[in-house]
């Protein structure tokens, strides 16, 4: 296992243009600061339409920059077939993609996503060697109820329980409250995660890769949230949407 996971994913953003700069200009800051990626496994989950070109840049798997891994932020669970506007994990892997992200709670809210079809995509991701990075998080109403760590290990179970030891081996699980994602996210407190990360890793804690932690992650919070007991790893958003706020907690995250 690797110490440490510290990704974003673009989600809706980047033109083509945009993605050959932010590629070249990581690249470049990998293979001179080497030091970025000590005890750091890197990884980047552009949009679907420049995962090739990310990927052509970066060039093959074993040689990349930094070892950085590519994920796709959606696949369908079959392999082909007459999914119109879907993609599959073979044609993911195909362009690049080693990671796919399964269960993001806006999938879940604005696109149906359910426990039964995150399963259905993580053993997709399995069965072709690809890591599943599973998505987990309440809304506001489930915490202030007290059922957070409830509501999240029901999202991971209900994907995970069956798999292998060894399946399990490969899966990601990112922790991600609903309320703290965002434009109007609000970043939360050391207590705030102690009960969903202790749940997590009572259930999975020495499985699954890597706990990871995403919600409002920037470059104030991120060395206090990698300090933070059974988080392995960091989800970023918008404070990783230019390269250099990516190295920057790069930098952070091996330096902890």
């Amino acid at each position: 296992m690797t110490s440490r996971w510290i990704g974003t994913s673009w989600k809706m953003n980047f033109t083509l243009s945009d993605a050959v700069t932010y590629t070249h200009t990581l690249g470049k800051a990998l293979c001179e600061r080497p030091e970025l990626s000590e005890g750091i496994q890197p990884f980047l989950v552009p949009p679907a339409t420049a995962l090739a070109t990310v990927h052509q840049i970066l060039g093959e798997r074993p040689r990349r920059p930094g070892r950085l891994k590519l994920g796709v932020q959606n696949a369908h669970w079959e392999d082909n077939g007459a999914w119109t506007g879907e993609i599959s994990v073979p044609q993911a892997l195909d362009a690049g993609a080693d990671i796919v992200e399964i269960g993001h709670s806006e999938r879940r809210e604005f696109f149906n996503e359910t426990i039964r079809t995150t399963r259905l995509k993580v053993l997709a991701a399995i069965r072709h060697g690809a890591y599943p990075l599973l998505c987990v998080g309440e809304p506001q109403e489930v915490r202030d109820r007290g059922q957070a760590a409830d509501y999240i290990l029901r999202q991971a179970n209900g994907a995970l329980d069956g798999l292998t030891e060894a399946q399990l081996s490969a899966v990601l699980i990112a922790y991600e409250p609903m309320w703290a994602i965002g434009a109007t996210g609000r970043p939360a407190t050391v207590a705030q995660l102690s009960e969903p990360f202790h749940a997590l890793h009572e259930r999975f804690g020495g499985r699954v890769e890597c706990l990871l932690y995403g919600g409002s992650v920037n470059r104030q919070n991120a060395e206090s949230l990698l300090a933070t007991d059974h988080i392995g790893g960091l989800f970023i958003g918008r404070s990783a949407w230019t390269a250099a706020g990516y190295t920057e907690i790069l930098e952070l995250a091996s330096a902890a």
